[in-house]
């Protein structure tokens, strides 16, 4: 049973009563096809941090469906940048959610993938050094590791100036890491949009108004518009919304799906 704050569905088709977690995964679910899902938090304004950080944003209900992102997902995509600055810790998951994992087929933990073009990157940092599973670096061809780092990571070099995210993803999926989850940051969400990688969206939207100062949960060059339908809306007790967009399932999949020959 679960526990917390209730989160209930408002569209399509409202549901009486609380999600519990299997029904929450069900509703988030994996996708038959490879698949990128991009997941951030914003206030009602648009801001996505507080006092500088995410974490000011986030609620209970909006760290639940975290989690259960984080459970259904094979890779964790994360930019350094936001690795370092979120301070992140190992990608580990409780027990339930590990047996969730082993009963559908799926290994233990996901793995933890950082892009980085400079590889300014601490091995000492608990993502790394106490990994469940060998994280590996998205780079480009000449970035030179620091100390240690390749005692702790795997580098996955793609692309010559700047890091390939087509090519990284195709590698990603061709290691069987077909269902990812993009964390942030902003210019890694920028860049996958302009490339026309992203699958879908899901965007907690808080309760409250940051004001003027922090920027968007994208940023970069500006890149075309794409249309993402909407397929749910959840509300949570304390005001939470959780909207998921994702492409149409019959749509052609976006450079980077299809594993590499």
């Amino acid at each position: 049973m679960t526990v917390g704050m209730p989160i209930s569905r408002v569209w399509p088709a409202p549901a009486t009563g609380p999600l519990t977690d299997p029904e929450l995964a069900a509703l988030y679910g994996r996708a038959a096809r490879p698949h990128l899902r991009v997941n951030f938090v914003a206030s009602a304004d648009g801001a996505v941090s507080l006092d500088g950080f995410s974490a000011g944003l986030s609620g209970e209900p909006d760290k639940r469906v975290f989690g259960l992102l984080r459970m259904l997902c094979d890779g964790l995509v994360v930019a350094a940048g936001t690795l370092r600055h979120e301070g992140y810790r190992a990608v580990r998951l409780d027990q339930a959610r590990r047996a969730w994992r082993r009963e559908h087929g799926l290994a233990e933990y996901p793995t933890l993938v950082v892009v980085s073009g400079s590889l300014d990157l601490d091995p000492a940092q608990a993502a790394f050094a106490d990994a469940p599973v060998r994280p590996l670096v998205l780079t480009r061809a000449a970035a030179e590791p620091p100390p240690g780092l390749t005692d702790v990571a795997e580098l996955v070099r793609c692309g010559q100036e700047q890091v390939d995210l087509a090519a990284g993803l195709a590698e990603l999926r061709r290691r069987g890491l077909g269902q990812l989850l993009c964390e942030g940051g902003p210019y890694l969400f920028g860049a996958l949009t302009a490339a026309d990688l992203v699958d879908e969206l899901c965007l907690t939207v808080a309760p409250l108004l940051a004001g003027a100062g922090p920027g968007r949960i994208t940023a970069g060059a500006g890149s075309t518009a794409r249309h993402l339908p909407l397929r749910h809306v959840l509300a949570a007790e304390d005001g939470a919304l959780m909207l998921r967009y994702a492409r149409d399932p019959g749509e052609p999949p976006p450079a980077g799906s299809a594993p590499a020959a």
